[in-house]
């Protein structure tokens, strides 16, 4: 199985012409783009066409308003996500840092779960690593070390994103943020204390993931020091970014910390099989997804 081929990359000397003006955009501008998004996503289509030049700001707007979208039949906001917090994925998208996106709770699912290949338009998995808040007072820490006494669970995860755009659409990272930074679907695993003896040092930077198939074969490896070098780094990072908008992190919130793996094309009729090692008190934790 190929991993995805590098993302076609927005010329930033792009004719102007091309798109519509950041300046053009109005409140209805960007509703109908977060419904179009909205539709690919409800459709199971991708979008062959996106002819907007978004800053950030704007990004933003377009995903705050396919959340509002998506909560009708997706569920309430349970969590965080970072997107692209290693390198290579900044690069092959030519962006200097993560996104973010939202978790809601009706896309999480559990470990043995059978999923449809076409689940969205543009279908993927990769190995992921999720942590728990345990405290609001996370909100007020100033280093990513001291983000650890206010986390209370590690747990492995499979993400299920969706790339939506056409492979012939040139993609950025504002329009990574406009869908939500691919957030789609995840399937959970085993939920690990992380209190005590544990929490003296960080062990979260050495969580490894293998991922097979129903054969044996590997498909896919990572290791979680992939995560920004260290996946407190991470944290800090979603703690830091919702700040700057205005909004604090949760007891119970969950958080995505981005991909350990590359990012693999799902198959249907393929079983896949992540194998986390390194995860405390735990020698080797299992997830299982089908794709029917």
């Amino acid at each position: 199985m190929d991993v995805v081929a590098k993302p076609k990359i927005i010329d930033k000397n792009t004719n102007k012409n091309q798109a519509i003006l950041l300046s053009n955009l109005t409140s209805i501008d960007l509703e109908n783009i977060a419904q179009k998004i909205a539709n690919a996503y409800f459709n199971k289509q991708v979008i062959t066409v996106f002819d907007y030049h978004l800053t950030s700001e704007e990004a933003r707007i377009v995903q705050q308003k396919l959340i509002n979208i998506l909560t009708s039949s997706q569920g309430e906001l349970i969590g965080y996500k970072a997107a692209l917090t290693n390198q290579k994925a900044q690069e092959n998208f030519n962006v200097s840092q993560p996104l973010l996106g939202v978790l809601l709770e009706n896309t999480l699912l559990p470990s043995g779960v059978k999923v449809p290949a076409n689940f969205g338009a543009k279908t993927m998995i990769e190995g992921d690593l999720m942590v728990r808040v345990s405290s609001e007072k996370i909100n007020q820490v100033t280093t990513p070390e001291e983000t650890r006494q206010y986390l209370d669970a590690v747990i492995p995860f499979l993400e299920l994103p969706d790339l939506v755009y056409d492979r012939n659409v040139a993609v950025n990272g504002e329009m990574l943020i406009a869908i939500n930074a691919g957030a789609r679907l995840g399937v959970v695993g085993k939920v690990i204390p992380l209190v005590g003896k544990k929490m003296s040092k960080n062990k979260l930077k050495d969580i490894s993931v293998t991922l097979v198939d129903e054969s044996g074969k590997i498909i896919a490896q990572g290791n979680s020091n992939a995560l920004l070098g260290d996946p407190l780094n991470v944290v800090f990072w979603i703690k830091e970014q919702l700040q700057s908008q205005g909004k604090t992190l949760k007891k119970g919130d969950l958080l995505s910390l981005g991909s350990m793996t590359p990012l693999i094309p799902v198959e249907a009729g393929k079983t896949m099989i992540a194998e986390y090692e390194g995860l405390p008190d735990t020698e080797i934790e299992e997830i299982v997804v089908t794709f029917e």
